[in-house]
């Protein structure tokens, strides 16, 4: 029995629970419908429900090989931060926080950048993930934003970003909100040197990121039904003590307000993004058809204004969002 019991039994069922490579569960709830819908479906379809059209939140890695050419990248090498500087503590640690996020991502921090071919040109794209403590603005973020910034002004690239947050980091305090004019030079130089800042605005976008470097973009995208905003929806109904227009803080109400130039579901992204990059550095159009092979970037001649030049509204005095 003993050989049965110690051996053979631990065998099988080493055999049969081998982990294989599918997610726990095959099947996901469309947030609009109700309905369930196979996993692979929505994978493939770049995280949008294929028949409500929804966006769900996309993977950081997933994004980055939807947006570059033949999905060729290279992650930028970020630097570290000090952890933990306050030494915070409400109910966890603050480091003890950190050690949970960054198992449950595989990453150091909410921010990753990357440097490869869009469209046949060299572009800098940066990824906000809402799964590292709801994205949140920290010193590492700050510090991986002005990396990749710069590593564009020296490259000559378009810098791209896709912006999701639940504003600064609050267990990071001042420190955090010091990386909202930090960030703010870093576009100033990317603009000095005549290169096109895109932000693409997803869900949700909100606190002292959508009063920095989310809204100082030359071209400002957004994802279909997108919460962008500085303070939530029921903050604002709990402070002004009225009920909000329908819809209000949506990516599409924003675009009625002029406060986004265009809502581009995800399937149309690179295109749109890729033509926005080619005209801004003065190239002819991507040709249809064409390989993914890079080109050397042409940058248009400095410019005093790289954008559309638009005023926007002062941004509300912080006050530190954590989700």
């Amino acid at each position: 029995m003993n050989w049965l019991k110690n051996y053979v039994r631990p065998k099988i069922r080493g055999f049969l629970g081998r982990k294989r490579d599918v997610p726990e569960n095959m099947w996901i709830k469309d947030p609009v419908s109700g309905k369930m819908v196979f996993y692979k479906d929505v994978q493939d379809n770049h995280w949008v429900i294929p028949e409500s059209g929804h966006h769900l939140r996309m993977p950081v890695q997933a994004r980055l090989q939807m947006m570059f050419d033949g999905a060729q990248y290279e992650e930028i090498e970020l630097p570290e931060v000090v952890t933990d500087p306050l030494k915070f503590a409400d109910q966890k640690r603050y480091t003890d926080r950190l050690k949970a996020a960054r198992s449950k991502t595989g990453r150091n921090d909410a921010m990753v950048a990357a440097h490869g071919p869009v469209q046949g040109v060299e572009t800098v794209i940066c990824v906000q993930d809402f799964e590292f403590m709801g994205g949140s603005m920290g010193m590492a973020v700050g510090e991986a934003f002005i990396t990749a910034a710069r590593h564009a002004v020296e490259h000559g690239c378009p810098f791209v970003i896709f912006v999701a947050s639940g504003g600064a980091r609050m267990q990071e305090g001042i420190l955090s909100l010091m990386q909202m004019p930090r960030t703010t030079i870093a576009v100033d130089e990317l603009k000095e040197a005549g290169l096109p800042y895109i932000v693409v605005l997803t869900h949700p976008t909100t606190g002292g990121v959508t009063a920095s470097y989310a809204m100082l973009g030359d071209v400002h995208l957004a994802e279909p039904g997108a919460l962008i905003g500085f303070a939530g929806p029921r903050v604002i109904e709990q402070t002004i003590r009225e009920k909000l227009p329908e819809g209000f803080q949506r990516a599409e109400y924003l675009l009625e307000h002029g406060m986004v130039d265009m809502v581009v579901p995800r399937s149309e992204q690179k295109e749109v993004i890729g033509r926005l990059i080619r005209l801004f550095m003065g190239l002819p159009p991507f040709p249809a058809g064409a390989g993914p092979a890079p080109q050397e970037n042409e940058p248009a001649p400095p410019q005093e204004d790289a954008g559309d030049a638009r005023e926007t509204e002062e941004a509300p005095e912080e006050t530190t969002v954590e989700n």
